[in-house]
């Protein structure tokens, strides 16, 4: 293994920054969704709207871990930085290397929520075509 340098990890901490950043604009967007729903559904609840906060709860939750995955990166990051700076090199590779597997899942959760996401835009695509 290549000799870790506080380089590395601080490299990933500006990536995983951006990423998180990303996640939570997406939340930003589903909670905003969420409070059109809820309008739209007092006023006239159907099928339809059911299915869209059945796919929208999953989503949701899908950001969820995918921001606490990607702030558990970010944390192991920061930790592994201060492990090679008191000069204990194998923790902190360690900590990088349980940080970039948790980016890992992070992102493959991501690719999931983004499949969902398809999922619900097509609902309405069907309902618009059920209408004409």
């Amino acid at each position: 293994m290549e000799k870790l340098t506080l380089t590395t990890p601080a490299l990933l901490f500006s990536a995983v920054s951006l990423i998180l950043l990303a996640y939570t604009n997406r939340f930003l967007g589903y909670a905003q969704v969420v409070r059109n729903l809820y309008e739209r559904f007092k006023e006239n609840p159907d099928s339809i709207l059911l299915a869209q906060i059945k796919n929208l709860r999953k989503r949701m939750y899908l950001t969820r871990a995918m921001q606490l995955l990607g702030v558990l990166s970010l944390f192991l990051c920061v930790v592994s930085m201060f492990l090679i700076y008191v000069d204990l090199r194998m923790s902190g590779a360690w900590a990088f290397g349980i940080g970039l597997l948790s980016l890992i899942v992070s992102l493959t959760i991501s690719a999931r929520e983004i499949q969902i996401s398809v999922r619900a835009l097509d609902l309405h695509l069907t309902d618009m075509e059920g209408k004409n």
